[in-house]
């Protein structure tokens, strides 16, 4: 267990600086927006999710697997808020999240041993089954969630749980492709929270959190190891480091 809670710490430390800052931003945010509202549980549990929230896709832009216990836990939060706000595919996608991202994650010897070695592109045929994919995914989803629920939203909900679940899929699969489906994610979440918000079935926090994700997306094509060959160099040089240094001890 202690070796365990190491290299959890360790999965936090060695981010691009940028993800740092952007971390202490999307909390300074996300604070205002708290104590600028009425205090309830729903908000207080908004808060705790995007903060967490955040932290799992700074991980991921960090090609860091410490994602999968922030997005579990960040996942619990954002279902509460999403079944409050009748946005029932958010919940849906949160779920996704943790069956096909964090729970795999978690487990993957590929992702927990210098995963940064790992990243690979789509082909012209994954390029085809992926916007297949998300396509029917969000034709399917669309019309069951309008018509066995009262999702006031449905075809907004369907695009954002689409497009995240297959980019949730992509990202365990190791594909640094995933992003051009994070920031479409990001774009679309965005919208569908707004709308609730200026609807009064939801606080704020939850747009400005997917326009904090959509802030990350743009830095993963920049500074990101997943893109960023100088930056994957250096985290493959220090996994490696790191991973010596444990069989040395045991």
């Amino acid at each position: 267990m202690k070796n365990y809670l190491h290299f959890l710490a360790h999965q936090l430390k060695g981010w691009p600086q940028q993800n740092y800052y952007l971390f202490f931003f999307s909390l300074g945010c996300q604070v205002m927006t708290l104590v600028n509202d009425k205090i309830t549980w729903i908000t207080v549990i908004t808060f705790i999710g995007t903060t967490l929230g955040v932290l799992c896709i700074l991980a991921i832009n960090a090609a860091k697997s410490v994602n999968g216990w922030l997005g579990i836990l960040s996942a619990i939060c954002f279902i509460i808020v999403g079944f409050s706000a009748k946005n029932y595919l958010s919940i849906g996608e949160q779920l996704a999240y943790v069956v096909t991202l964090d729970i795999p994650v978690l487990l993957s010897a590929n992702w927990n041993i210098n995963m940064v070695s790992k990243i690979r592109k789509f082909t012209g045929k994954t390029w085809v089954i992926a916007i297949l994919s998300t396509i029917a995914v969000y034709l399917v989803s669309g019309y069951l969630i309008g018509a066995l629920t009262n999702d006031p939203r449905p075809w907004i909900d369907a695009i954002s749980f689409s497009i995240s679940l297959t980019a949730g899929v992509i990202c365990f699969l190791r594909y640094n492709n995933q992003y051009f489906w994070w920031l479409a994610s990001g774009i679309f979440q965005m919208v569908l929270w707004g709308i609730t918000f200026a609807q009064g079935d939801a606080s704020l926090a939850m747009a400005v959190n997917s326009m904090v994700y959509i802030i990350n997306d743009v830095l993963a094509f920049t500074i990101s190891p997943w893109y960023n060959k100088r930056e994957r160099a250096r985290l493959e040089k220090e996994e490696a480091k790191y991973s010596a240094n444990l069989n040395t001890q045991a």
